[in-house]
């Protein structure tokens, strides 16, 4: 298991980074060179950049995935394209995408598109506060605890 981040925009790395570092899971950031950061990070976090252009990261997050990977991202295509991979897939809101919502979330994003073309004026994001913060890094700790008690019971089986 492993923990990965459309890093391109993700308000909660710090929070990520954080949980696998307390349940000492890898993490892979996957983002566009534009990106491109000198900061020093734990050796369990690994980076992967991409040319900049639409989606280059989402294309690379999918071919990375393995099984029981945990993924972050605020992208309802990616989320829709990683469904049928077998990872789970979280909002920074700590939601997670489900195949019976991607349809609705996808056809928000379509008709908000449609009315931004239109010269009409839709509500961005609320600021993320830390209470969000919180609300994700509980969602994720209960997450994360619960797939590796799965995946040491499925050890002591073998």
């Amino acid at each position: 298991m492993r923990l990965v981040i459309d890093g391109d925009g993700s308000p909660v790395k710090e929070e990520v980074i954080k949980l696998a570092g307390k349940y000492q899971l890898p993490v892979l950031i996957v983002t566009s060179i534009d990106h491109f950061t000198t900061k020093e990070y734990p050796e369990f976090i690994h980076f992967i950049y991409v040319d900049k252009g639409a989606d280059g990261a989402d294309y690379r997050i999918v071919k990375e995935m393995k099984e029981n990977d945990i993924v972050v991202t605020q992208d309802y295509g990616l989320a829709s394209l990683l469904l049928s991979k077998k990872v789970r897939i979280f909002h920074h809101n700590g939601k997670e995408y489900l195949p019976e919502t991607i349809d609705s979330l996808l056809t928000q994003r379509y008709i908000g598109g449609q009315m931004r073309k239109a010269g009409k004026r839709t509500k961005g994001p609320k600021p993320f506060t830390q209470k969000d913060r919180q609300h994700f890094t509980d969602i994720m700790t209960r997450v994360i605890e619960n797939m590796l008690k799965k995946a040491k019971g499925a050890n002591n089986e073998s």
